[in-house]
């Protein structure tokens, strides 16, 4: 069982060739403009890319992508998994998969499971999770990971199962379109619904760090109150924006920082007592993706998923409550 295994994941990070002609409509453009409107599955960047990287060819040849077409070329793109990607091994990680179908994967992720492979992080990753479960996944860049969650962040991720679906998720992504609903517990009581508008950026002088910056980009969170406890609420967050870190930022920038975020709580005063002793031993930052709402790539139909909490989470709301 496991050559048969090998063997199909080698077979999956073999390289694919597509091939079209250009059509009569694109003679005059640029390589790089004629080959948006014959590839429109892939988006600009990654074809430029690929136009660099030597992997699209023109009647068999390299070329710049500013080069003329004038109709009836032929076109070869070699499709390969990236070399990051593809020097990823497969691992039996557990997946609680919610949704499936031929163009994509909707997960719940648990907290503690890293997103992608980085720095100390080459295994025991969603991505290495993927790559076992769904061996074809190795064809896509980054196994089809369209946006992420942060290690200690539990809930919905999308995954794309074709080139074609993550080049449309991503669209989606950056049109706003995706709906992304969080459930986030924070010291204090919180006095009414709100939204924090200010650009994220980079920390100035701890560089692992995110930051509310004159000179960040544009950042945009709703909070709606759910529930109030003595010394924290449970806030239903949404964004606007997908920046690194955003909820945990924002929400610490105006005073009311997630119960149990090793980062961002410096120098707020819980005050003394048990459910102060309660929030303040919480193992990661009380956040969860509750919901994920976007328009399915290949049937346009509106889709949506929820995750009930975890029982961390769960279990420490009922403990406060009483």
């Amino acid at each position: 069982m496991a050559g048969t295994e090998i063997k199909e994941t080698q077979n999956y990070n073999a390289v694919e060739d597509r091939e079209r002609r250009v059509p009569a409509d694109c003679a005059g453009l640029r390589f790089d403009q004629a080959l948006a409107r014959m590839f429109p599955e892939h988006s600009r960047s990654r074809l430029a890319a690929w136009v660099k990287q030597g992997r699209v060819k023109l009647d068999h040849d390299a070329v710049d992508a500013k080069c003329k077409v004038w109709g009836g070329e032929r076109v070869s793109l070699a499709l390969e998994p990236e070399a990051r990607d593809a020097a990823a091994e497969a691992e039996a990680i557990e997946l609680d998969i919610v949704h499936e179908d031929a163009a994509l994967l909707v997960l719940d992720k648990p907290a503690g499971l890293v997103v992608h492979p980085g720095s100390g992080n080459r295994q025991g990753t969603l991505l290495n999770g993927l790559l076992y479960h769904r061996p074809p996944l190795a064809g896509i860049p980054r196994a089809g990971i369209v946006h992420r969650l942060d290690k200690d962040t539990s809930g919905l991720l999308v995954v794309a199962k074709t080139l074609e679906a993550q080049t449309d998720l991503v669209r989606q992504l950056q049109a706003r379109t995706v709906a992304r609903q969080y459930l986030a517990l924070v010291h204090g009581v919180v006095a009414r619904d709100g939204s924090v508008d200010a650009p994220i950026g980079r920390h100035r002088t701890q560089r692992t760090r995110m930051a509310v910056t004159e000179l960040g980009r544009e950042a945009r969170t709703h909070y709606r109150v759910l529930e109030r406890y003595a010394r924290a609420t449970l806030l239903e967050c949404s964004l606007d924006t997908g920046r690194t870190h955003q909820i945990r930022v924002h929400l610490q920038s105006i005073g009311h920082p997630l119960v149990g975020d090793p980062v961002y709580r410096a120098g707020r005063r819980v005050g003394a007592g048990p459910t102060v002793g309660l929030l303040a031993s919480f193992k990661r930052q009380a956040l969860h993706a509750c919901r994920l709402g976007l328009v399915h790539p290949a049937s346009g139909v509106r889709m949506q998923w929820e995750a009930p909490i975890p029982q961390d989470m769960r279990e420490l709301l009922r403990v406060i409550a009483a």
